[in-house]
C-alpha cells in the first residue's frame, strides 16, 4: 500500500495542471504515512504536503509541518518556510529564514529574492524592495514568461510608495514618468496613478484611474467577481481623488456605489468604511465618533501602511477632541511622545504633539492657549509638534520675538547633543526653514546665511558626495542664498554645496550654474569643466528683438522714485503744486453728493433759527417756576440788566457785576421787626 501512495503522488505531481490542491494534500499525508523509514520518498511526501498547505491559504499547518519534517526539511523548504511567515505577518521572521538561506547558498535563489523582495515591501523598507525588483529585473537567466510584466507592476507599486513616504529622490526620473507600456496593463496604470497621488498631481491620476478602470473591466483573463474584487481599490483611490479636487458630490455617489461583499482584504475595508464616514452628511460628532469605534481592526499581513494607521489614529483623536475627550487625548498623546528619547520630526509624531496641545488647551487659541501649553512644554522639551503650535500662535499674535526665543533655545539644546540622531534633528529641512522664515520677518539677514551655511556643512558631512533626500534640496536651497551675499566666506560655503550637487546629480544643471557663480571670480579652474554644460548667451538671447525693447522703452514701477544725476531727493516747487492740485482734483471726484432730507419741501422758508440750540430759540418755552423766571429774564421782550466794571485791588485784573439800582422810594428803608 505504501508504493502505491508513493506512486499516485508522484503520478499527481507529474500531472501538467493540479488545481485541487485538498486532493494533493490527501494525497501527500496518506504517502507521508506509508513512507516513514524511506528518506526520499518521505522527505517528497512532506514537500508535497507543505506546497498544497500553502495553495490552501494554512501558512500555520504549513508551518507546523516543516517543523515536524525535522531539519533536512527545514532546509529544503526555506523558501515555502519564508514565504509563510510573510503571509502570516512575522517579517522578522521571514527575514531571518531569508538571511540564512542566503548564506547557506551563497547565492539566493530567484524565488526567494522575490519573497525577500515582498517582505521588504510589508516592513515598509521600500529601498532595498525597488533594488531587489531592479536586480530581478536585469537578470537574464532564470527569468520566467510573463515575469516582466510582474516586476514592472511591482516596482511602479514601490515606487508609488516611496513617493508617499516622502523619498522621492529614491526614484529615478525615467521611472516618475509612466511609460506607454505602463498604460497597457490595469494594474500599472493604478500604479501610476498612486504616485500622482503621492506628488499632489490629483487631476493627471484622475486620468489614469479612469484609464485603469476601463482596462480592468475589459480585461478577458478575469471572471466577473475577480473584476469586482479588483475594481475596490481603483474605486477607493478615485473617491479620495475626487474629494482632493473638491468634486464631494461625485465622490459621495461613487462611494455609495461600492459593495462592501466584494471587499475581501480587512485594510481595504477599514480605509472603505472611514470615507464614508467621512463623506456622510453626519452633523452629530457623538454619532460619527461611535460608529468610527465599530471599524474593523487591520491585523498580521493584511494590515495598513504607517502613513495609513498615522491618518486613522489622527482622525479618531479629532472625532475625541469634537466630543470633548481632552483628558484622555492629552493622556495618550503624552504616553506615546514621552517614550521618545530623541526629537521625533515624522508628521505623525509632530501630529500628535500638536492634538496633545489641542486637548491641553480645549482648543482654545491665543493668548489664553499659551497660557496652558507653555507649562506642557517644559515637562516635553522634546515633542517637536507641541514646539510648532507653540511658535505658530505667537507668529498669529504678531509676536515672533518669543517665538524665535523658544526656536534658538531647542536648536541650540540639539546641538549640544553628542548623538548623530540629535545633529540630524537639529538640521532638519523644515527646522531649518522654519528658522528661516521668522529670521526674515525681523529682517536678519545675516542670521538666514549662517543657519543655511552650518546646514549646508553638517549635510556635506554626512552624505559626502552621495547627497540625497533632505540634504540635497537644503543644499541647493542654503547654496542660492549664500550667493546673495559678497562675502568671500559666504561665496566658498555656496561653492563648496554646489559641489556636493553636481557630484551626487552630475545632471543637475542648477547644480552647475550656481557652481559656476560661486567661484567665477576666484577660481576659473573649477568653473571652466561646467562651461560647456551651460547654454551660452547666444542662445540664451536668440528670438529677442532688441530694437524693439529699446523702442518700448524701460518699464518703472510707479512706487520707485528715481533721483536725476546732480538734483537732491527734494522734490521741486513745480512737482509738488502738480501733485497738490492733482490730490485736489481727485477729491473733487471723489466728494459725495450731498442728499436732501425726504420731508424737504423747497417752497417752504426754512426756519431762519434751526441753526441756534433750542434753549435760544424764540419758540422756547421753559417749563416749571425757575424756567418761567429763567424766561423773564431773557432778552427778547424783558428788561435788559446793567452791568459795570469793577477793577480789583492790587492791580489783578477787573470783574463785571450786576449794577446796583439806584436809591430811593422804599427800597432802601428798613423795616421795623415788632412782635406778632
Amino acid at each position: 500500500m505504501g508504493d502505491s501512495a508513493v506512486a499516485a503522488l508522484n503520478s499527481l505531481l507529474r500531472s501538467a495542471s493540479v488545481e485541487d490542491h485538498a486532493e494533493a494534500l490527501d494525497l501527500a499525508t496518506t504517502a507521508v504515512r506509508a513512507a516513514k523509514g524511506r528518506g526520499a520518498d518521505l522527505a517528497t511526501a512532506h514537500h508535497a504536503r507543505v506546497v498544497a498547505l500553502l495553495n490552501l491559504d494554512r501558512f500555520d499547518d504549513a508551518l507546523r509541518a516543516i517543523d515536524e519534517g525535522g531539519d533536512a526539511l527545514a532546509k529544503t523548504c526555506q523558501f515555502e518556510k519564508a514565504y509563510a511567515l510573510y503571509k502570516k505577518g512575522d517579517l522578522e521572521a521571514a527575514e531571518a529564514v531569508l538571511r540564512a538561506a542566503h548564506v547557506e547558498n551563497g547565492r539566493a535563489q530567484r524565488g526567494l529574492k522575490h519573497v525577500a523582495a515582498q517582505v521588504s515591501y510589508r516592513a515598509e523598507k521600500f529601498e532595498q524592495a525597488a533594488a531587489a525588483y531592479r536586480e530581478l529585473g536585469a537578470e537574464e537567466n532564470g527569468a520566467k514568461y510573463g515575469e516582466e510584466n510582474d516586476l514592472r507592476i511591482n516596482l511602479s507599486a514601490t515606487n508609488a510608495q516611496l513617493e508617499w513616504q516622502g523619498k522621492g529622490w529614491a526614484v529615478p526620473e525615467q521611472e516618475k514618468q509612466p511609460g506607454r507600456a505602463d498604460l497597457e496593463a490595469f494594474e500599472t496604470s493604478y500604479n501610476a496613478a498612486c504616485g500622482c497621488i503621492s506628488r499632489g498631481d490629483f487631476a493627471k491620476a484622475a486620468v489614469f484611474l479612469k484609464r485603469s478602470a476601463d482596462l480592468c473591466e475589459a480585461t478577458e483573463d478575469l471572471d466577473d467577481d475577480e473584476k469586482q474584487t479588483e475594481l475596490v481599490p481603483i474605486i477607493v483611490q478615485q473617491v479620495y481623488v475626487l474629494t482632493k479636487l473638491g468634486k464631494l458630490d461625485e465622490a459621495a455617489a461613487l462611494q455609495k456605489s461600492l459593495s462592501f461583499d466584494h471587499i475581501l482584504d480587512t485594510s481595504t475595508k477599514l480605509v472603505t468604511r472611514t470615507n464614508s464616514l467621512v463623506l456622510q452628511a453626519e452633523s452629530n460628532p457623538y454619532m460619527v465618533q461611535r460608529l468610527a469605534e465599530s471599524l474593523p481592526k487591520d491585523q498580521g499581513n493584511d494590515r495598513l501602511f504607517e502613513y495609513q494607521s498615522s491618518v486613522l489614529q489622527r482622525n479618531k483623536y479629532v472625532l475625541n477632541l469634537q466630543v470633548q475627550k481632552f483628558p484622555g487625548v492629552e493622556r495618550s498623546t503624552s504616553r506615546i511622545l514621552s517614550n521618545e528619547s530623541v526629537p521625533a520630526i515624522s508628521s505623525a509624531k509632530c501630529d500628535l504633539g500638536i492634538l496633545g496641545a489641542a486637548a491641553a488647551c480645549q482648543l482654545q487659541t491665543g493668548q489664553e492657549a499659551l497660557r496652558h501649553i507653555l507649562p506642557l512644554l517644559e515637562t516635553r522639551p522634546n515633542d517637536v509638534g507641541l514646539l510648532l503650535t507653540v511658535i505658530q500662535l505667537y507668529v498669529q499674535l504678531q509676536n515672533p520675538g518669543p517665538a524665535i526665543n523658544l526656536l534658538e533655545s531647542f536648536l541650540k539644546r540639539l546641538e549640544t547633543a553628542t548623538t548623530p540622531d540629535h545633529a540630524d534633528v537639529r538640521f532638519a529641512p523644515g527646522l531649518v526653514a522654519l528658522a528661516v522664515s521668522l529670521y526674515r520677518t525681523q529682517g536678519r539677514h545675516s542670521a538666514i546665511r549662517n543657519e543655511l551655511a552650518k546646514a549646508a556643512a553638517h549635510w556635506q558631512k554626512k552624505t559626502g558626495p552621495d547627497a540625497s533626500g533632505a540634504g540635497t534640496s537644503l543644499l541647493r536651497e542654503a547654496g542660492i542664498e549664500l550667493l546673495r551675499s559678497s562675502h568671500p566666506a559666504d561665496l566658498a560655503a555656496a561653492g563648496e554645496a554646489f559641489s556636493h550637487l553636481v557630484a551626487a546629480q552630475p545632471g543637475d544643471r542648477t547644480a552647475k550654474a550656481g557652481l559656476v557663480a560661486s567661484f567665477a571670480t576666484t577660481d576659473f579652474s573649477k568653473v571652466q569643466p561646467y562651461l560647456d554644460a551651460l547654454p551660452s548667451v547666444e542662445d540664451l538671447t536668440r528670438g529677442v528683438d532688441v530694437d524693439a525693447l529699446l523702442d518700448a522703452g524701460v518699464a518703472v514701477a510707479p512706487s520707485v522714485t528715481h533721483a536725476q544725476p546732480g538734483r537732491g531727493k527734494k522734490r521741486s516747487l513745480e512737482e509738488d503744486q502738480d501733485t497738490k492740485e492733482r490730490q485736489q482734483q481727485q477729491a473733487a471726484k471723489k466728494r459725495r453728493k450731498r442728499k436732501l432730507p425726504k420731508s424737504y419741501d423747497p417752497s417752504k422758508q426754512p426756519d431762519p433759527e434751526r441753526w441756534l440750540p433750542l434753549r435760544d430759540r424764540s419758540s422756547y418755552r421753559p417749563k416749571g417756576k425757575k424756567g418761567k423766571k429763567r424766561a423773564a429774564e431773557a432778552t427778547q421782550g424783558g428788561p435788559v440788566r446793567e452791568e459795570e466794571t469793577l477793577e480789583l485791588a492790587g492791580g489783578a485784573g477787573s470783574v463785571k457785576v450786576e449794577k446796583a439800582p439806584a436809591a430811593g422810594g422804599g427800597a432802601g428803608k428798613k423795616k421795623k421787626k415788632g412782635k406778632k
